[in-house]
């Protein structure tokens, strides 16, 4: 005698995304009635932030939800619209403030973009470096300007471009910042499988990795039982002639 199947639990969530083609979080609308495109405020792991609505309330498993499921306060009155703004203005001085202080202590470290927690409790400075960057005097210099915690955080290349955005090769903005949440493996068998050239200047990106538009034209694992995770984000720079040559005779 079989087990009777445990009944799946269902959950009204809507899903809100903070940056744009950043990834879709979901939170407890609670009694809100919430469109696409609404501004609302919710509860996260680092306080109240400012969001946009990007799935209007539906059900979902509750195996899609991380939990504990945190709520939306409410939607973004006038005040806090003006608040957001506020913080926009302030995230641009605050880069060229710390383009100074970058410039001062002459780190090797490239600023990409400042982030200001939507009660300013916090700001958040992305960079980019080719290696592990000291930066605890700039900390201090920029903890005593701007009196609130100070968080440094290093990204790589393929972050750089979805942060920054530009042109892709196509003529169309960059995947990765307008339409894509979250980085998919890349493989450069993938480019082999559609008969593209695996010419390193033909399928990578700004980023110098394999384009992101690979996947979307890739349903499955190589025929050999190559994994496409096999060549995931890979420099395109590392690759030898032998190696392009190999898998293209595969």
């Amino acid at each position: 005698m079989t087990k009777e199947k445990k009944e799946e639990k269902f959950l009204t969530v809507v899903g809100v995304r903070f940056k744009t083609a950043g990834k879709i979080y979901y939170f407890n609308p609670a009694d809100w009635k919430l469109a696409v495109g609404d501004a609302v405020i919710v509860e996260t792991a680092r306080g109240q932030e400012y969001g946009f609505v990007v799935l209007a309330n539906r059900k979902v498993s509750s195996r899609e939800v991380v939990q504990p499921l945190k709520d939306v306060i409410r939607k973004a009155t006038p005040k806090d619209q003006e608040k957001y703004a506020e913080n926009k203005e302030k995230e641009k001085e605050a880069f060229q403030i710390c383009l100074e202080k970058i410039a001062k202590h002459k780190l090797p470290m490239k600023l990409v973009e400042v982030s200001y927690a939507f009660d300013a409790s916090k700001i958040i400075f992305y960079f980019y470096a080719e290696s592990r960057v000291d930066f605890r005097d700039l900390v201090k210099d920029l903890a005593a300007i701007f009196r609130t915690r100070i968080e440094l955080r290093q990204i790589g290349v393929r972050d750089e471009a979805k942060l920054m955005g530009g042109l892709s090769s196509c003529g169309r903005i960059l995947c990765c910042h307008s339409v894509l949440g979250d980085f998919q493996p890349v493989s450069i068998r993938m480019a082999k499988k559609q008969n593209l050239s695996l010419n390193p200047s033909k399928i990578s990106g700004i980023c110098g990795r394999l384009m992101c538009c690979l996947k979307f034209e890739s349903y499955d694992d190589d025929e050999k039982g190559h994994k496409d995770e096999d060549w995931e984000d890979i420099d395109l720079d590392e690759i030898s002639e032998e190696e392009i040559k190999k898998i293209s005779e595969e």
